[in-house]
């Protein structure tokens, strides 16, 4: 068979991710980041209302995909639903298994309109659904109907923090691999926007004391309700005021905070309760990729040693090891 010609015009237009660890300061694009976030919470309450339950809330994550977030497939009225932020074309796309498609802009709005917006498309599809419209994990909030303070949207800082996303799930990705005990995917979280991958010992936890604003213990006592160590990268806000990796150990035992871990960049911090390694030292760092790996093993084996986890019993053989 031939090989396909490529569109020169498309490819020079598409943003150059591969292989690519963009700069993204969180002060070039803050506000953006809080109108996206905002936008992100909306589809996310979507999955929440209409997706199967799983363990920990893993069907209302995002998955990183080859255009930018995506929701899983969705059930609703004997079909599927899946929504997509496309940060290639800057649109909202939402695909039923019938064969319809809707789509919107991501272009700058307010969180207000974006909200009414999207509603009138999810009736497009004839998708019922009830969404609590408030953001979630966060202390100061509005309704999305009310929220008219929030409009920013920057195409190409977008773009930069999709492409942060590429490099950061490939990575973690290649390390989940490492373990075969329980193990979450690699995937976004739309109540604080981060990306996280999360190992389970497979021993409950103690009671998860709650307490994260406007939302219900209930969730997080679900999500914490087995012992787990994450690592995962966070676009920044208070009390880190920049991108950073990070990773912890729910419940956290005694000694982490005086722990030597890698690279020598990454550090304990006492407010987060999290071992906080910056993004700018990953991006600049001669090899990217092993110093994200060392700062995600040498946090895990210091927080499962100290945790007393049956490593044996949970990690892939060396020799096994990608």
């Amino acid at each position: 068979m031939p090989a396909k010609q490529v569109d020169t015009a498309t490819a020079a237009a598409a943003p150059a991710v591969a292989g690519s660890w963009p700069p993204l300061p969180l002060d070039e694009w803050e506000d953006t980041r809080a109108t996206l976030h905002l936008w992100t919470q909306m589809v996310g309450k979507t999955a929440l209302a209409l997706a199967p339950m799983q363990n920990h809330w893993w069907q209302v994550a995002f998955r990183v995909s080859a255009r930018g977030l995506r929701t899983l497939p969705m059930p609703f009225a004997g079909q599927m639903l899946e929504i997509e932020f496309d940060f290639v074309d800057h649109v909202l796309s939402a695909r039923a298994s019938n064969g319809a498609l809707r789509t919107l802009a991501l272009e700058p709005q307010s969180v207000a309109d974006f909200y009414q917006r999207y509603r009138a498309l999810l009736r497009e599809l004839e998708v019922e659904v009830r969404i609590w419209p408030r953001p979630v994990e966060m202390l100061h909030v509005i309704p999305f109907p009310l929220d008219r303070d929030h409009a920013s949207y920057d195409a190409d800082a977008v773009q930069r923090f999709w492409g942060v996303l590429v490099q950061v799930d490939r990575v973690l990705s290649a390390f989940r691999g490492r373990y075969i005990g329980k193990c979450s995917p690699v995937h976004v979280w739309w109540g604080a926007l981060d990306l996280s991958c999360t190992r389970f010992s497979g021993r409950p936890a103690p009671r998860h004391p709650g307490g994260i604003p406007n939302i219900s213990d209930a969730v997080t006592r679900e999500a914490y309700s087995h012992e787990c160590i994450s690592v995962g990268w966070w676009p920044g806000g208070e009390p880190i005021g920049e991108p950073a990796f990070y990773a912890y150990s729910y419940p956290e035992p005694p000694g982490c905070s005086e722990a030597l871990i890698r690279p020598v960049a990454g550090r304990y911090d006492p407010v987060m309760r999290e071992w906080i390694l910056p993004y700018e030292a990953v991006r600049l760092a001669p090899d990217p990729d092993r110093a994200l790996l060392e700062f995600a093993q040498s946090t895990y084996d210091v927080a499962a040693d100290l945790a007393g986890w049956d490593r044996a019993a949970v990690e892939r053989s060396r020799d096994r090891q990608s």
